[in-house]
C-alpha cells in the first residue's frame, strides 16, 4: 500500500490516512472543534486523539477528502513537519472488522496521553523531547546491513553492538517482523503497549551499552518508548527509531527488504504486505502457515487476537493464546449454545503445536461428574432514581434466560434521593419509566425509596420523606450534572464486595454503568479490595471525572446500548459509544440494539450476551 497523493486519482477512490504530531497544544477546545467540523464535512471516519502534547489520527474516506483534510491541517503552524501517511485501499467491506477498528463512526477524544506507555499511575511519562534519533528507511536499512557511510559520529553502523527492538504487541509480531543476519533481535512478546516499560526494566542489562534500533507500525509508539529507555541515563544514550515506522520502510523497499511477513495495521485493512508472498504467521491450533486476522478470533481469557486457520476454526469455540497458556490457562470449559450441551476447548500446553494428522478437535465433551459448573456471580448496579428491588424486577427476563450460568446480586446505591413529582402530567424522572405518567399531586400510598450512585454537586441530604415539587421539567441530560458522590459510592461498594462477595463481574445500567466504568478504570489499584474479571455496561455514559482521564481501560467489557434508531430517549447512542471508546479495543465487545432504554433479552442479543459470559466460566 504505497503512499500516494496524486490529484488525478478517481474521486471515489478510498484511502486511509495516519499521522501524529508531538507538540504543545494550548487550546484543545479549538482544535477539537476544527477536527469535528472538518472531518464531519468531509465524511471522514475513524479515530482522532488530542492531548496537551499533540495529536494522533487514523481516519478513512474518499482520497480526495483526505487530501483536503491534509491541506487544512498543514495550514496550521502546529503541524509543521508532520509526516502524513496516506494509502489508497479498498472501501471497507467487512462491517464487523470495520466496526471493531472504529471505522464505522468518527471518534474524537481529548486524552491525557496519545499512547499509554504504562498502566501504573505512579510511573511518570518520560519527556518526549528525549526520544531517540529518527532514521529514514534508507538509514535504517543501511544500519541493519552494517554498510553505508558513517552519517554521524554516533550513527549505528556496526552490527556487533546493535540490538533490534520491536515495540509492538505479540499479535502484531506474529505475522511480520524485521530480521537481519547477525543482528540481535528482541521481541518483547507483550500483550499490550503498556506492558513494555516493565519488559524494558527487566532487560535493562541486555540493552545497556548497546545501540538500540527500534521500530513500530507508524512511529508513535517508538517516540515514547525510546524516551523511556534514554531516561535510564548513562549507557542508554544510543537509541534510534525508524521514522514513519514499518509503513514508510515498505514504501521504500516494496520487496520487503529486511521486513518479513505483513505489517499489522489498526484499520479495516488488518494488514499490509510487500511483494514477498511468504507467510511467517502460524495457526494457533495446527501450526500451518496462516496470517489472516479477518475472522477476529480472540483469546477467551485476555481477549488478544489469535490466528486460527479456516480448517481449525469452529463456531462457538474458545481459544487460549500462547501467553495465557504460558501462565497455566491452557484449558477452558465452555457451554455450547446448541442443545444445552457443555463442551470444552483444550489446547496443548508448553506452546506445542498440534499436528493435523492427530485429528485434534478444539471442542471435546466436558465431564465434571454430577457437579454442575459454578455460576458467575454478578453484582448489579441500578440506574439513577431506582432501587435494587425495581431493577431486579426489570431484569427478571435476563435472569431467567441466564439462570444456568449466572447469579445476579442486587444492592441499593448509597445516596438516598428525595421524593419528587411534576406539577403537571409529564414523563417520570425515573430512568426506566419513560412510558409511565405522574399525577398532578403526589401519590398517597407508601413508595419505595429511590437511590443514586452519583449526585449533583448541590445535592443535600435532608432526611425529609415528604414529596416535593420538581425544580423544573424533566431534563434528559441531567446525568451530565451528576458528578459528585463517587468516593462515597466506591467505599460502599468495597464493603459490598467484602460482605456479599466474591463477584466475577459488575453489571451496571445507565448511571450504574457509569459507576461500574469508573470502578473498572481503577481495577488494578482496587485489587484485593474489589476483585472482578469483567464489566457489563448497559445504556452507559462517561462523566468528566479524573478517573477517566487516563489510559485506555484494560478491563474486559461488554457494552449494550441502543442504536441510532434504538429509541433510547434517556442516553444517546453517541454517549454510550464514547464510553465504550474509553476501553481497550482488544478486550471490549459492543452490542447495539433497537429496543430503547432497556437490556434486550430476545435473540440475537441474548445469544451475544451468553457468548461474552461463556468466556469467564
Amino acid at each position: 500500500m504505497a503512499d500516494t497523493t496524486p490529484q488525478s486519482q478517481d474521486e471515489d477512490q478510498y484511502g486511509v490516512l495516519l499521522y501524529y504530531k508531538y507538540t504543545q497544544i494550548t487550546d484543545l477546545d479549538s482544535l477539537f472543534s476544527f477536527y469535528e467540523s472538518n472531518c464531519n464535512s468531509l465524511s471522514l471516519l475513524g479515530r482522532v486523539r488530542l492531548s496537551p502534547h499533540g495529536v494522533n489520527v487514523t481516519v478513512g474516506g474518499k482520497l480526495s477528502s483526505l487530501e483536503k483534510h491534509i491541506a487544512a491541517v498543514k495550514s496550521n503552524a502546529l503541524f509543521e513537519g508532520t509526516d502524513f501517511k496516506l494509502a489508497t485501499c479498498d472501501h471497507p467491506v467487512d462491517d464487523k472488522v470495520a466496526k471493531e477498528c472504529g471505522f464505522t463512526s468518527l471518534s474524537i477524544r481529548i486524552v491525557k496521553e496519545l499512547v499509554t506507555l504504562s498502566s501504573d499511575p505512579l510511573l511518570k511519562s518520560p519527556e518526549i523531547s528525549n526520544a531517540g534519533r529518527h532514521l529514514t528507511a534508507a538509514e535504517f536499512h543501511s544500519a541493519l546491513q552494517g554498510t553505508g557511510p558513517l552519517l554521524e559520529k554516533d550513527s549505528p553502523t556496526c552490527n556487533e553492538d546493535l540490538v533490534l527492538l520491536d515495540a509492538r504487541n505479540l499479535y502484531e509480531t506474529r505475522i511480520g517482523k524485521f530480521h537481519a543476519p547477525n543482528v540481535e533481535t528482541l521481541d518483547p512478546g507483550i500483550r499490550q503497549y503498556s506492558d513494555l516499560p516493565s519488559w524494558i526494566d527487566d532487560k535493562s542489562e541486555q540493552l545497556k551499552g548497546k545501540r538500540v534500533l527500534m521500530y513500530c507500525t507508524g512511529g508513535i509508539r517508538c517516540e515514547m518508548a525510546s524516551a523511556y529507555i534514554r531516561s535510564k541515563g548513562a549507557g542508554f544514550e544510543n537509541v534510534f527509531q525508524l521514522f514513519g515506522g514499518i509503513q514508510r520502510y515498505l514504501e521504500q523497499f516494496p520487496d520487503g527488504g529486511f521486513f518479513k511477513g505483513k505489517n499489522f495495521v489498526f484499520d479495516h485493512r488488518i494488514s499490509v504486505g510487500s511483494s514477498d508472498p511468504n507467510i511467517i504467521g502460524t495457526c494457533l491450533l495446527c501450526g500451518s502457515s496462516f496470517d489472516d486476522y479477518s475472522s477476529r478470533c480472540r483469546c477467551a481469557h485476555c481477549r488478544m487476537l489469535v490466528l486460527v486457520c479456516d480448517s481449525c476454526r469452529m463456531e462457538d469455540a474458545l481459544y487460549v493464546c500462547e501467553l495465557c497458556q504460558k501462565y497455566g490457562k491452557g484449558v477452558q470449559s465452555v457451554p455450547s449454545l446448541e442443545n444445552g450441551k457443555t463442551q470444552v476447548l483444550s489446547l496443548q500446553e508448553e506452546h506445542k503445536l498440534v499436528s493435523l494428522d492427530t485429528k485434534f478437535s478444539p471442542q471435546l465433551p466436558w465431564s465434571h461428574g454430577n457437579e454442575s459448573p459454578r455460576k458467575l456471580r454478578i453484582l448489579c448496579l441500578h440506574g439513577f432514581r431506582q432501587n435494587a428491588s425495581s431493577f431486579k424486577g426489570r431484569t427478571a427476563s435476563l435472569a431467567k434466560k441466564l439462570k444456568n450460568i449466572v447469579e445476579l446480586v442486587f444492592v441499593d446505591a448509597p445516596h438516598e434521593l428525595p421524593f419528587i413529582y411534576q406539577p403537571c402530567i409529564t414523563e417520570s424522572h425515573g430512568e426506566c419509566a419513560s412510558s409511565s405518567l405522574q399525577q398532578t399531586h403526589p401519590p398517597s400510598q407508601n413508595c419505595r425509596k429511590k437511590f443514586a450512585w452519583l449526585v449533583a454537586p448541590d445535592f443535600n441530604v435532608s432526611g425529609e420523606v415528604d414529596w416535593k415539587i420538581a425544580n423544573g421539567s424533566f431534563d434528559p441530560l441531567q446525568y451530565l450534572q451528576q458528578t459528585d458522590g463517587f468516593d462515597v459510592s466506591l467505599a460502599y461498594l468495597k464493603s459490598v464486595f467484602s460482605q456479599k462477595g466474591p463477584f466475577d463481574g459488575i453489571l451496571g445500567f445507565s448511571q450504574g454503568a457509569a459507576m461500574a466504568a469508573l470502578v473498572s478504570a481503577q481495577q488494578e489499584r482496587l485489587k484485593s479490595e474489589m476483585d472482578f474479571r469483567f464489566v457489563i455496561l448497559c445504556s452507559g455514559f462517561a462523566i468528566k471525572l479524573a478517573e477517566f482521564e487516563c489510559q485506555a481501560i484494560n478491563c474486559p467489557s461488554l457494552h449494550i446500548f441502543g442504536s441510532d434508531h434504538g429509541k433510547d430517549r434517556q442516553i444517546a447512542n453517541q454517549a454510550s459509544r464514547d464510553l465504550a471508546s474509553l476501553f481497550d479495543d482488544g478486550c471490549s465487545v459492543i452490542i447495539e440494539h433497537d429496543s430503547g432504554h432497556i437490556i434486550p433479552t430476545r435473540s440475537p442479543y441474548i445469544d451475544e450476551i451468553r457468548n461474552f459470559l461463556h468466556r469467564f466460566l
